[in-house]
């Protein structure tokens, strides 16, 4: 008989913190979680993808980049204070983006990642989740990150300089090969829409750059070939980036997949086919399985089965944002005055931890140690300042954290989301009414539905 997978073993009974017991009445039933500590490790096994396809749109597999079912098992896995370094960087930089200060600190910022050492090299600070696609005719498989923080999605492509591509797991794209290649020329309404990430023309050629956070960059020629998402499923004259030269980017990903919501995202681009709505699940490193990238609003934006909240839209039209109203720890609302929450989160799928406004930090911060002070406490791992020491336990008992957003959406965190690397997965913008950062870490196992065209972010739980 095989042996149950790490995530069938990440079990959940619900108890009272220090009990004896693990009878509980009615009222207690969604304050603590209890799991295994070994279900909290990376599966090494993949038990294989579940991808229902999609009546109303068109469904990919999703895997994390380091886990079991990932197409492209990198032997240069960061480590977690690489992670969140990087993750820091590039949380800095989309709420830099999405400010006033934008013009001054983005720059600011970009020249300060330009001296970080890139040996480790995970661009975009943290994209973590991949899909498989094809391009071109013939098809040539390409593994690309999805990013919800982009819009212009771009392939390395042939040729490429040994110093000034990244490896790659897949054969480069040669555009020269397809039959159904064509690149923009300077003067055409494609060339134009680029704007700042426009990088002049090249023998009449379109050229774009685009730089991100954490000083990683890719530039080349601005074209469209035929995208195939499925066997089945295939956008024409997809508009994407062939990239000549790339920095600060290793892994073996082929390149990125911008999910964002201005022109040049797959989103706006397949807006006629499928509706100007998308979703994705997120699975966890310890998931033995994978999760999915739906363009299309599956089951219906106005289904009953999401928590529905209000989109908030930025003056950058890339990100996609929501407001936090509340936090509950344990089944207890925490006492944090509504003006702290005045500033909007952006839901990114790049960034890994959540940064919330440090006076709700603080309230979240001692309400679950106060929870879990039977484990010890253990030193910080990177920027997470709320770590325990679990050795020597079989299992562990966790208060459930709920968020609560506008017209009252909840996600009631799996443990996934609550803990990383054995601490509280949470941290603090600099400032009360900062823009926050709702991170891919607590979106785990969620189905997130972005319905750009009805301006709502949607959450369904257990969805991978």
């Amino acid at each position: 008989m095989a042996s149950p997978s790490p995530l069938l073993a990440l079990f959940v009974v619900v108890l009272l913190a220090g009990s004896a017991s693990s009878t509980v009445d009615g009222a207690d039933a969604q304050r603590y979680i209890v799991v295994a500590t070994s279900s909290l490790k990376p599966s090494e096994v993949c038990s294989g993808h579940k991808v229902t396809p999609s009546k109303n749109g068109s469904t990919l597999a999703l895997s994390h980049r380091h886990g079991p079912c990932s197409p492209v098992i990198s032997k240069e896995k960061p480590s977690h204070e690489e992670t969140l370094r990087r993750d820091q960087l590039r949380a800095a930089y989309i709420q830099a983006k999405v400010s006033s200060r934008y013009n001054n600190v983005a720059k600011e910022l970009q020249q300060s990642a330009v001296t970080i050492p890139t040996s480790s090299g995970y661009s975009l600070g943290t994209t973590e989740y991949v899909i498989t696609v094809t391009i071109g005719t013939p098809a040539v498989t390409q593994v690309m990150s999805i990013d919800t923080g982009s819009d212009v999605s771009w392939v390395q492509c042939a040729p490429c300089a040994a110093q000034s591509c990244s490896s790659q797991k897949d054969k480069l794209f040669d555009p020269a090969m397809s039959a159904t290649y064509s690149a923009f020329s300077c003067g055409s309404a494609q060339c134009a829409q680029l704007g700042d990430e426009g990088n002049g023309c090249l023998k009449s050629q379109c050229q774009y750059i685009v730089k991100y956070g954490d000083g990683s960059n890719t530039a080349g020629t601005y074209g469209s070939d035929t995208l195939s998402l499925t066997s089945s499923d295939a956008v024409k004259s997809f508009q994407f980036g062939c990239s000549h030269r790339a920095a600060g980017f290793v892994g073996e990903l082929d390149g990125l997949m911008g999910l964002g919501g201005d022109t040049e995202s797959l989103v706006s681009q397949t807006a006629a086919t499928y509706g100007k709505a998308f979703s994705y699940c997120l699975p966890p490193p310890s998931s033995s399985g994978g999760g999915f990238l739906t363009l299309g609003a599956a089951g219906g934006a106005s289904s009953s089965r999401y928590s529905h909240t209000p989109m908030v839209r930025f003056s950058v039209p890339t990100f996609y944002g929501v407001f936090l109203q509340g936090i509950t720890v344990a089944g207890t609302m925490l006492n944090v005055p509504a003006s702290v929450f005045s500033g909007a989160s952006v839901v990114d799928s790049g960034t890994v931890i959540t940064q919330l406004p440090p006076t709700a930090y603080q309230a979240l911060r001692t309400a679950f140690k106060k929870e879990m002070k039977a484990y010890p406490s253990a030193a910080p791992v990177g920027s997470l300042d709320t770590c325990f020491d679990f050795s020597g336990f079989n299992t562990i008992t966790v208060p459930t954290v709920t968020l609560t957003f506008s017209r009252g959406a909840a996600m009631d965190l799996d443990i996934s989301g609550i803990l990383y690397a054995g601490c509280l997965a949470f941290t603090a913008t600099a400032h009360d009414g900062d823009t926050g950062i709702l991170g891919n870490v607590q979106q785990r196992t969620f189905e997130m539905l972005f319905d750009v065209g009805g301006r709502t972010i949607g959450f369904r739980s257990g969805a991978c």
